[in-house]
């Protein structure tokens, strides 16, 4: 894909050989989101686990104590009273078949869905059509409770999902460019944290092998680890 002029000025204004203390990486980000919208302040990160095995998949939630920045639009698949609860703490919709039929529809003008553990039987036939696009309501990750306020409280407030992928890799939003760079930091460092904490008793060797910081549309900053915790 062809770089345009802006991104290739970003990408000379600092060495991309480099890994920079973390603080000074996020500074690097921000001055190089230079897009006419807000970009997102994305972090990655290399494991060094073997997500084929079950004992080694990475996955959890974390509350970002500034948020994402982002409007997130909320579905909870529940019945009465529960739909009630739902939106009464700020749930975008909520209701049971009629979303569920919306949802077999192909409607897809969401960002997250909760489900109360009843309707689970009907929101799992719906496998094919939401677990593509990464909206299947899980257990582990709170989606799926019937203390539905509490969960859409703490999604609307900044609470991500994180899993690896299958070569071993996990990428978040953490919050936008525009965020003053301390506040930026904290969502990071509890990020990167929240996934050291969830290393594998299972794994084997060196846990986090690279870490990297961009925004949506910059270039990668590298993350010297030792400055995040991350030499294990």
């Amino acid at each position: 894909m062809a770089q345009g002029k802006r991104y290739k000025k970003a990408a000379a204004s600092f060495d991309r050989a480099l890994q920079y203390e973390f603080k000074k990486a996020v500074e690097l980000v921000k001055t190089n989101a230079t897009a006419k919208f807000d970009e997102s302040f994305e972090v990655a990160m290399n494991l060094g686990v073997d997500p084929r095995k079950a004992d080694q998949l990475v996955r959890g939630t974390v509350a970002l104590p500034h948020g994402t920045g982002r409007s997130v639009r909320v579905l909870v698949i529940a019945k009465s009273p529960k739909d009630k609860e739902a939106l009464d703490a700020g749930a975008d919709h909520a209701g049971f078949a009629d979303y569920i039929e919306k949802l077999q529809g192909g409607w897809a003008d969401i960002d997250i869905i909760i489900a109360t553990p009843d309707v689970m039987g009907e929101v799992g036939k719906l496998g094919r059509v939401l677990g593509p696009r990464g909206l299947m309501p899980n257990p582990k990750s709170g989606t799926v409770t019937f203390d539905v306020a509490k969960a859409v409280a703490e999604v609307k407030a900044g609470k991500i999902e994180f899993r690896v992928d299958k070569a071993g890799n996990i990428h978040a939003s953490v919050g936008k460019c525009s965020f003053d760079s301390a506040k930026l930091a904290e969502n990071v460092a509890t990020f990167v944290g929240t996934v050291l904490r969830a290393k594998p008793a299972s794994s084997k060797g060196r846990y986090v092998k690279s870490i990297s910081f961009s925004s949506t549309m910059g270039p990668s900053v590298r993350v010297d680890e030792h400055s995040m915790g991350a030499d294990q």
